[in-house]
């Protein structure tokens, strides 16, 4: 998912004449009737739905979708996407052992799978383990500690963990693999849901899902949610303000939000978690070997600067490493101001009085090549030379990852947790050129011994301790300049009552519950 960061040019934002004939033509392939009572009708970033398995929707267009028709033994509650605010779901309760080792869940008696059979914990069980099948799921990965799923009796289920795993709680959330699927879901061809809504049919550009009345929380106000898959961003904004569609996900751009607040009876969403920007820095290779240039790095870019040209409404500038919001995040950190007088001290005291060339691989993207056209200028003013090579995103991806570029710029989503930043971008175990390498174009090792003892670390307390001190080191050691979180951008009617506020969705799309209404 990478929409533009740059605000775009009045030019751009208007749909011309021409645009609005030729677009105008697509509407007869849309549905023209007014909305029906209760039916809610969305547009969505895609040409079609993707997947219909919970456990292999990696994208927006199916991930929200899914989380429509699936729940798990926990939640995020709508409209949050805290770690923290994580509570019971189709388990009623659970226990958590003293050391973080053992899960036992105790589920709700009454819920029923959209096909009319009840949960059990024999379906908890095979969900649970086909999440952790690579054969059958996306998010196995996630569930590598997992070394055992015990069914107690006919409602409690007991999970081992090979070792406590941070964020454990996540594992069994609304959230990839934690969506139960029944026991029959391989077998009938569809992974059946106990969620407020059933997928009736998905043909291509379009989708529908349909009430599920025997939801477990109570009927749902909706009749049936109608999915359009647009990929253009003009059509989708046509379509919602030609009255085609009641909610549609929009572009993470200040003046396009600013054009759609402007709109009646429009509500703009824009909440977190986002896209986390980092400027990672290769301390392997010189002169950024030496700290005082990684330094003069640090202070020669205008963090609040690029987030003010991309927009505050949609970026927001943040200090650490890991991205706000996430569960260990601190902003009690070392802060370095942008001084291009002290960044080129430090350079002199380096001995660049001349000042320095730098090398970076950079996409051509725009959400992408237009911020790092703003760091070459910043760089610029503090005796920085930054010499781009700018290539196709996919070029981009496999040049990183050779270790070719001294500066990279890294935008990214992981689960809200701490330890998922630290152990992919800072690990030393992550480093390019390693069979265990992530995303560690910094080739930081600063706070190996931190990042390995929080994530085995059963005391929460002493856990975020942990990470705070990792944090604090990755920067001490310049491993990165952190740059902002790109957040996501819906739009809604206002007579879309969605029945809670809205603040985060981790599975990038409003959490459609069995509450929600069109007024």
């Amino acid at each position: 998912m990478a929409p533009s960061c740059k605000p775009s040019r009045a030019g751009k934002n208007a749909v011309t004449s021409k645009a609005w004939l030729a677009l105008a033509a697509t509407l007869p392939l849309m549905a023209t009737t007014p909305a029906t009572a209760q039916t809610l009708r969305v547009g969505m970033i895609a040409d079609t739905m993707g997947t219909t398995d919970p456990h292999r929707a990696t994208a927006s267009q199916d991930k929200a979708p899914m989380s429509w028709a699936h729940d798990g033994l926990l939640r995020f509650p709508p409209g949050s996407a805290d770690p923290a605010a994580i509570e019971p779901d189709l388990a009623e309760r659970f226990e958590r052992s003293a050391d973080g080792r053992t899960f036992t869940f105790h589920l709700r008696p009454g819920v029923r799978f959209h096909d009319g059979s009840p949960l059990e914990a024999e379906d908890v069980a095979f969900s649970l383990r086909r999440a952790a099948d690579a054969r059958r799921s996306s998010f196995a990965g996630d569930y590598a500690a997992m070394t055992g799923v015990e069914v107690v009796d006919a409602r409690t289920i007991r999970v081992t963990l090979r070792e406590p795993v941070a964020g454990a709680h996540g594992l069994f959330a609304n959230y990839h693999g934690g969506l139960i699927v029944s026991r029959r879901a391989d077998a009938a061809g569809y992974q059946q849901g106990t969620g407020p809504f059933r997928l009736a049919s998905n043909s291509g550009a379009q989708a529908r899902m349909v009430a599920f009345d025997d939801h477990w929380r109570g009927r749902p106000a909706l009749r049936a949610i109608d999915i359009r898959f647009i990929n253009s961003d003009a059509t989708r904004e046509l379509a919602y303000t030609a009255g085609e569609l009641d909610m549609i996900s929009g572009r993470r751009e200040q003046r396009w939000v600013e054009r759609m607040k402007a709109q009646p009876n429009t509500v703009v969403e824009v909440f977190s978690p986002g896209e986390f920007r980092t400027l990672l820095i290769n301390t392997r290779s010189a002169p950024l070997t030496d700290p005082r240039v990684r330094r003069a790095l640090q202070h020669a870019i205008d963090v609040p600067g690029i987030a003010r040209f991309v927009g505050l409404d949609v970026a927001t500038p943040w200090v650490s490493p890991v991205p706000p919001g996430y569960l260990g995040t601190t902003q009690d950190l070392p802060r370095f101001a942008a001084d291009p007088a002290r960044a080129r001290a430090l350079l002199a005291e380096a001995g660049h009085r001349d000042g320095i060339t730098l090398r970076a691989v950079v996409s051509s993207i725009n959400s992408q090549l237009p911020i790092m056209e703003v760091v070459q200028a910043q760089l610029r003013r503090a005796n920085i030379r930054l010499e781009m090579e700018v290539v196709e995103h996919p070029t981009y991806h496999a040049r990183i990852r050779e270790n070719l570029s001294q500066l990279t710029f890294y935008g990214a989503a992981r689960y809200p947790v701490a330890d998922s930043y630290l152990s992919q971008f800072y690990h030393s175990r992550s480093a390019p050129g390693l069979p265990t390498m992530s995303l560690n174009f910094a080739h930081c090792s600063a706070a190996d011994e931190e990042i390995d003892a929080a994530r085995a670390e059963p005391d929460e307390a002493r856990q975020r301790d942990l990470w705070a001190t990792a944090q604090r080191k990755i920067l001490d050691a310049g491993c990165s300049v952190p740059l902002f979180d790109l957040k996501q951008v819906w739009v809604r009617r206002s007579t879309v009552n969605l029945g809670y506020a809205l603040t985060g969705a981790l599975n990038l799309g409003p959490a459609v519950t069995f509450q929600t209404r069109v007024e």
